[in-house]
Formats: C-alpha cells, sequence, structure tokens
C-alpha cells in the first residue's frame, strides 16, 4: 500500500508546451469563441425582440442558444488564459463547478432537443391540436421539467458519490472534465466508471430514440401530403433541428460509447473540443442559415443597426 496524499487543485496539461503552437490555438479558440458569443446572443435578442418570433419553436431555440453560451463560456475563457500563461492550476473548487456546469448544460440541451422534436412532431403532425398542446403555460411547464429532469440525472448522482483526489494531480486535458478527473480517485473507480456509462447510455439513448419516432412519424406524416411544394415546406421546419441533433449525438456518443472511451484521454480531449466548443459555435449558424425567418430578423436587426449609425 503506498501512501495517497489528498490534492486541493489539479494541473491542466492541455494540448502543449511548444509557446508558438499555444498562440496559434490561443487565437483559433478565441475566433470560435467570438463567433459563439456573437451568434448565440444574436439569436437570443432576435428571438425577443421579434414578435413574429414569439412561437413555441423560438422559445426552445432561445433556450438552446443560452445553453450554448453557458456551454462554451464555462471552458473556453479558462482555455484562452492557460494557452497565454505557464501556470495552469486550477482550484478543486473551481473544478468542481465547471465539471457539474458542462455536465448540466450538456445534459439539459439533450432533453431540449427531444423537446424540439416533440414540437416539430405536434405542427407537423397534428396541427389542428398545435395551439392547445403546446400553448405557453405548457411550453413552460416542459421547459422547467426538462431543467429539473436534467438536473436530477447528470447532477444529484454525483453529488450522492462524492470522489476525493489524490496522489497524480495532473490531467491530459484542457478542461475538468468527468471522465478525466475521476481517474484521480484515490479509491477505486469501477463503480463510478459503471454508474457514469449506466446513465449516460440510459440518458443519451431514450432521447435519441424519442427523436427517432418523432422523426418517423413526421416523415410518415409529410409523406401523405399530395402536393411536393407543402412536403418540402414541412420538411424545410426540421432540417435545423435534425442537423443538430445529428452534430450533438454524433459527438457525444463518440465520446462515451466509442472504441477505447474511457481509456484514451486524448480521444476524450479532441471529441471535448467539437462538443463544448466547435457544437456551439455552429448551432446558431445552422439555424441561422437554414431558417427563414431567423435570416430575415437577422437583416432588420442589423440594417435597423445600420440606420441608427
Amino acid at each position: 500500500m503506498e501512501n495517497q496524499t489528498v490534492i486541493t487543485e489539479v494541473i491542466l496539461l492541455g494540448f502543449s508546451k511548444d509557446p508558438k503552437i499555444n498562440i496559434a490555438l490561443f487565437f483559433l479558440f478565441l475566433t470560435i469563441y467570438l463567433i459563439t458569443i456573437t451568434g448565440n446572443c444574436l439569436i437570443i435578442c432576435i428571438i425577443l425582440t421579434n414578435v413574429r418570433l414569439h412561437v413555441p419553436m423560438y422559445f426552445f431555440l432561445c433556450n438552446l442558444s443560452f445553453i450554448d453560451f453557458c456551454y462554451s463560456s464555462t471552458a473556453v475563457p479558462r482555455l484562452l488564459s492557460d494557452l497565454l500563461f505557464s501556470c495552469r492550476i486550477i482550484s478543486n473548487v473551481a473544478c468542481g463547478a465547471q465539471l457539474y456546469v458542462i455536465l448540466f448544460m450538456g445534459g439539459t440541451e439533450c432533453q431540449l432537443l427531444v423537446l424540439m422534436a416533440y414540437d416539430r412532431y405536434i405542427a407537423i403532425c397534428r396541427p389542428l391540436h398545435y395551439p392547445v398542446q403546446m400553448r405557453w403555460s405548457v411550453c413552460y411547464r416542459l421547459t422547467a421539467f426538462v431543467w429539473i429532469c436534467s438536473f436530477m440525472i447528470y447532477i444529484f448522482p454525483s453529488l450522492l458519490m462524492p470522489i476525493t483526489l489524490c496522489n497524480r494531480n495532473q490531467i491530459n486535458h484542457f478542461m475538468c472534465e468527468l471522465l478525466a478527473v475521476i481517474k484521480l480517485s484515490c479509491g477505486d473507480i469501477y463503480l463510478n466508471e459503471l454508474t457514469i456509462f449506466s446513465i449516460s447510455f440510459i440518458s443519451l439513448l431514450l432521447p435519441f430514440s424519442l427523436i427517432i419516432i418523432s422523426y418517423l412519424c413526421i416523415i410518415s406524416s409529410v409523406l401523405k401530403l399530395r402536393t411536393v411544394g407543402r412536403r418540402s415546406k414541412a420538411f424545410s421546419t426540421c432540417t435545423s433541428h435534425l442537423a443538430v441533433v445529428a452534430l450533438y449525438f454524433g459527438t457525444v456518443m463518440l465520446m462515451y460509447f466509442g472504441p477505447s472511451s474511457m481509456y484514451s484521454t486524448d480521444q476524450e480531449k479532441y471529441s471535448s473540443i467539437f462538443y463544448v466548443i466547435v457544437s456551439p459555435m455552429l448551432n446558431p449558424l445552422i439555424y441561422s442559415l437554414n431558417n427563414r425567418d431567423v435570416k430575415e430578423s437577422i437583416k432588420k436587426l442589423i440594417a435597423n443597426l445600420t440606420h441608427m449609425c
């Protein structure tokens, strides 16, 4: 038995020790972060200020943009600081806060994508019932349920199973990611890894299955429409959501269920870049480019700002 020293701070190894590489990565991630903040804030602003967009679909999109804003802002500013300075030490409290926020936001986004799929299902498959089944009181309750449910699924179990970090205080990562931090535990982590895998499997597979079922029903209903114009219009309201779903579940499932996902720290690190940094940048771009209402609102906002200047 070797002596174990409880640690109070963690060193994030990041990507490289080469200053030139770190400077290049700094400007790359800074650019991505600025696009992310601008895009998501712009989506939130146009939805709040444009009365035409005060419908359930854009209310859920506003929530998604807020999640992406928080998601990216939890990890990227710290990463930018670490790329500029050699001291990459983070306290256990700050590390835990970052870990919990990322878990919470990622889980909430997963549940919210199901809610957005349900909204499209009601709008296309049961259009006459849409004003009743998706009235504002229902939307608010469903959204509150998503946030509360995400907390109970992703945060509550980890609070019931706290771990103590000891000995090695270095993480081969640019942020405090769950699978990376748990390897610093003093005791056996088999039960923790099994719990993580089980919760991740259920909380990802069930929402993904519900989204697939929703879109199977949507496709079935759309194919029954007689005119091609109505079919394309119905499908056009779903393309942005489908792209975001593919982006989210593709990267997250690769990380948790890909080959050697429990052992390859490099795979965890580079997968995290995509779903924590790149994905929040792409989501507002996807909705801006594919959604006519959003594009028109952005054009009007830019025109108004130009006129004011």
